[in-house]
């Protein structure tokens, strides 16, 4: 923290009173326009989809809008005219931030001056914006919400195992040990997710009649497709281990496997826990695709949800609710990605402390 505070003390100390200038406003214009307007329509209240029109339209959204359009002008003025006789990097760094925060704010603002305006903005915002049909569907939303994590959890626990299996396999020096783990990880990495699904459900579990359901049949091929990935993510961790560690490890009398085990794979598992955090972002989203299977009403997932509740009500604002289930999901998990991150490049690569 000390350092932190250092760093904007002498970052303060570089800046004019211009640039400083151009910063504010341009941060205050995106402010009051995004901000300023989502306190507006929070405050005024969200449902029925009328309220919102009415403060889409209203003289205090007007206002701020202008406002926001006006003091983005000055920080596009103030940033851009004087930029070039900053005295010193970070000035200009502010000078320029600030203007680009002031195009920002004016495109935003102008935007929504021109969309409301409109005569098709009532039809968008009653088929987009009716919240008050998500709260028919508030339990369906939880149980899609928890479908979704157990699909994604269940498919990238197996996945990060065979991925694990098939990085031994390719990194053998073997060939007719690798041959088949390189064709399996091609096969899945080149196929589409929505084929896997639909041959291994329809050639594989109908034809020979296996007694799953269609549930575990999703997390299965996730699990083989996030696999050809994980192997890769792994084979990658293993190969930027020093090579002289494995050396050393054998010369001190291990046996390959126990060099892999005690020595390499633990730092791997540091360096690869960014990338298969990644992974699992991603398998989250995917889990969308396994409505082609036909889930039962309490296996569907949160892009199942919102697919029948519009086919309920003809209105588009479930898949709203669909996608804040995924941002719930996916945005901590963002965060956590990042914050492995910094700590690889800062060389702090343990868990603990986080």
């Amino acid at each position: 923290m000390i350092g932190r505070a250092d760093a904007i003390r002498g970052w303060y100390r570089e800046q004019t009173t211009l640039s400083l200038a151009a910063g504010v406003a341009g941060a205050l214009s995106v402010g009051i326009v995004i901000v300023g307007s989502v306190v507006l329509f929070v405050a005024n209240g969200l449902v029925p989809h009328e309220q919102i029109l009415e403060t889409a339209r209203s003289n205090n959204q007007t206002m701020t809008l202008w406002m926001g359009i006006a003091i983005g002008i000055a920080a596009i003025g103030v940033g851009f005219g004087t930029y070039k006789v900053m005295p010193t990097k970070a000035a200009r760094e502010t000078a320029i931030s600030g203007a680009a925060l002031g195009i920002q704010a004016v495109l935003l603002a102008a935007l929504f001056l021109f969309f409301r305006t409109g005569e098709r903005f009532p039809l968008l915002v009653r088929q987009n914006f009716s919240f008050d049909i998500l709260g028919d569907f508030g339990r369906e939303f939880l149980t899609g919400a928890r479908n979704t994590v157990i699909l994604a959890a269940g498919g990238e626990f197996f996945g990060i195992v065979l991925g694990l299996f098939l990085a031994m396999l390719i990194l053998s020096r073997r060939a007719v040990v690798r041959a088949p783990a390189r064709t399996y990880i091609n096969f899945f990495r080149g196929t589409p997710l929505i084929w896997q699904l639909s041959f291994i459900f329809a050639a594989v579990v109908l034809t020979a009649r296996l007694p799953v359901t269609v549930f575990q049949v999703g997390i299965l091929v996730l699990g083989l497709n996030a696999g050809a990935y994980s192997a890769e993510i792994f084979r990658a961790g293993i190969q930027s281990i020093e090579r002289g560690q494995i050396e050393g490890a054998r010369s001190l009398g291990m046996t390959y496997l126990q060099a892999m085990r005690y020595v390499i794979l633990p730092q791997a598992f540091r360096r690869v826990i960014p990338p298969l955090t990644n992974e699992f972002i991603i398998l989250i989203k995917d889990t969308s695709l396994i409505f082609v299977l036909g889930l039962t009403e309490s296996q569907r997932e949160l892009f199942g949800i919102g697919r029948d509740a519009y086919s309920e009500t003809f209105n588009a604002t479930p898949y709203l609710g669909s996608v804040l289930g995924y941002l719930a999901i996916t945005l901590p998990m963002i965060w956590v990605v990042t914050k492995l991150e910094r700590k690889l490049r800062s060389g702090l690569t343990g868990i603990v402390g986080m």
